[in-house]
């Protein structure tokens, strides 16, 4: 199974003084950064920070773009059209794209954030959306996702697809995650969620919530940055990959093309 997997983390999720989670530090763990693009969290001056930040280190800067809910951190479901889901994609992506031109890079993925993030894996309208954005945009962005829709819809429009696993998530039966809203969604134990990162990578597997053994490919593991213990435990995964002899390294867009 996997030998080699990349790290990613959101990133840059603050609002002009208010900040979330020590972004620093987490960029001496990742490979990869969901930058947000201000509609859930992030504004000019954090999108230019962080950018500056990922270039300094190698991290490679991908769009973590969301529904326009700034109050609810785009975890919110909003009655949005197929239509107002690609302009909406469009216009974040621009955004993070320019900064990322002044620094001299450019966004190499997309990863839609919260409440679309989770949507595009179920409603074809939605994810349809999503890809006909990348497509027009720049064909050579990678689409990570879960499994489903998105996933799905960006194989068939020739796209790059990055599997994303979240080991500090619960998964229902299905292979969807568990909503926050409900008790258990997020696991806090960190020896759990570096067995999990482990056995996911080398294995292809994580456990339901219900207990069933579930096959997932993961080419990028996403470390949550919004607690406080999540600095600690993005080191102790990386650890503990390592010592399993999986190799981190940045996602490859040719080893992802179908």
């Amino acid at each position: 199974m996997t030998r080699r997997i990349d790290l990613v983390a959101d990133l840059g999720e603050g609002f002009g003084d208010w900040r979330m989670g020590d972004d620093d530090a987490l960029l001496d763990v990742l490979t990869s950064a969901n930058v947000a693009c201000g509609f859930h969290a992030g504004d000019p001056r954090i999108m230019d920070r962080t950018v500056a930040g990922c270039v300094r280190r190698g991290v490679s800067v991908g769009a973590h773009p969301s529904f326009p809910d700034l109050v609810g951190f785009g975890r919110r479901a909003m009655d949005l059209t197929p239509h107002e889901v690609r302009t909406d994609i469009a216009y974040q992506v621009g955004a993070l794209s320019a900064f990322a031109a002044y620094h001299g890079t450019r966004v190499s993925h997309i990863a839609p954030h919260g409440r679309l993030g989770n949507l595009v894996a179920v409603r074809a309208d939605y994810a349809e959306a999503v890809v006909d954005a990348v497509s027009r945009i720049d064909p050579r962005l990678i689409v990570l996702a879960q499994d489903g829709e998105l996933a799905n819809a960006a194989r068939a429009a020739g796209l790059a697809v990055a599997i994303v696993g979240i080991a500090d998530r619960a998964y229902q039966d299905d292979g969807t995650l568990v909503p926050r809203s409900e008790p258990g969604a997020v696991i806090h134990d960190a020896d759990e969620i570096a067995a999990r990162t482990v056995r996911m990578v080398r294995e292809g597997v994580i456990e339901s919530m219900g207990g069933v053994a579930i096959p997932i490919e993961a080419d990028t593991v996403l470390l949550h940055g919004d607690n406080p213990a999540a600095v600690q435990l993005s080191r102790l995964i990386r650890s503990r990959l390592e010592d399993a002899g999986v190799t981190i390294a940045p996602l490859d867009p040719d080893e992802l093309r179908p």
